[in-house]
């Protein structure tokens, strides 16, 4: 399995970015796959997932504000993120599958300040 995430950015409160993460090593097209973050001194926490075959889930504190989509001839995973707030400052990961355990990728930096 590789993942690596690209489109971290700094950015100032409102402003949007999009995510990258390109994948390899295992069949994307079906796999359920989540974006996670982790800010400094923080757990790692789930941000978003998409299982394949049209369902997306958020966790409550980005609902509205970030999407996930996919292209499976890609083999391509996205985030985009907007009205973006300095809590979402964080490295943000990559991986297949639900949850918090399994392969991550490296991460990307976002970080949201005036």
């Amino acid at each position: 399995v590789q993942l690596v995430e690209s489109g971290g950015d700094s950015v100032q409160p409102g402003g949007s970015l999009r995510l990258s993460c390109s994948a390899s090593g295992f069949p994307f097209g079906t796999y359920y796959m989540s974006w996670g973050r982790q800010a400094p001194g923080l757990q790692r926490e789930w941000v978003a997932g998409d299982n394949a075959r049209g369902r997306t889930d958020y966790a409550d504190s980005v609902k509205g504000r970030f999407t996930i989509s996919r292209d499976n001839d890609k083999n391509i995973l996205y985030l985009q993120m907007t009205n973006l707030k300095p809590e979402d400052t964080a490295v943000y990961y990559c991986k297949p599958g639900t949850g918090l355990s399994g392969n991550w990728g490296q991460g990307t930096q976002v970080t949201v300040s005036p």
